[in-house]
């Protein structure tokens, strides 16, 4: 099993490259900038890349989506309460940004909660955090937690874009993640990682 950590774009977003071995399959979360970079990683470790999964529709997460779609047979995977962040420059506030707009491409498959991804030994569930954005997702499994821009180890998401909502972050957090298990290792989409028990005794949000 592997799991590698690959800082994108001017803002230092995490993407995450999840591979098994096994099947010589990949999956990529949140590739937000810098496509060849992150496809070079998955060419060395000689797999083959099968999903991108975008944990929320932010222009910082989804940037490099249509570059790795080109150079593989990859599947898009976002939940269906972002989709259209995907194709909405405003909505996904690339037209704020200085590297362009973007406006694409759709995702193949649109998540829900409890959906499952399957990529060889990886097996992921789909929770619905929203509040940062409507269809914000966190991941859960293999003893790992994909948060997204949800929770960070001393922070929460931004709410303070369009069609986020601190109540409704709040919530995602409380009723979702504070009751997973303490071993579980969180993985967040700016910052270092770390274990959720450390989170909920250090994270002054909560």
């Amino acid at each position: 099993m592997i799991v590698k950590k690959i800082p994108v774009g001017s803002l230092g977003a995490n993407c995450y490259m999840l591979g098994d071995e096994e099947s010589g399959k990949a999956i990529v979360i949140d590739p937000g900038a810098e496509g060849a970079k992150i496809l070079d990683l998955v060419n060395e470790l000689s797999l083959e890349l099968k999903y991108i999964v975008n944990t929320h529709g932010h222009y910082d997460h989804i940037g490099a989506n249509q570059f790795l779609l080109q150079k593989s047979q990859s599947k898009l995977l976002i939940h269906q309460d972002d989709s259209e962040f995907l194709v909405d420059p405003k909505k996904n506030l690339s037209s704020l940004s200085i590297s362009g707009k973007i406006e694409g491409p759709k995702a193949d498959r649109l998540l829900t909660e409890g959906d499952e991804i399957s990529c060889g030994k990886w097996e992921l569930e789909v929770i619905h955090t929203p509040g940062h954005t409507p269809g914000g997702i966190t991941l859960l499994g293999n003893g790992k937690l994909f948060v997204g821009d949800t929770i960070f180890a001393r922070g929460v998401g931004r709410t303070d874009f369009p069609y986020g909502s601190k109540e409704v972050l709040m919530e995602s957090i409380q009723e979702k993640l504070l009751p997973l298990a303490d071993e579980l290792e969180v993985f967040p989409g700016h910052g270092p990682k770390g274990k959720l028990g450390e989170i909920k005794a250090s994270n002054p949000f909560l």
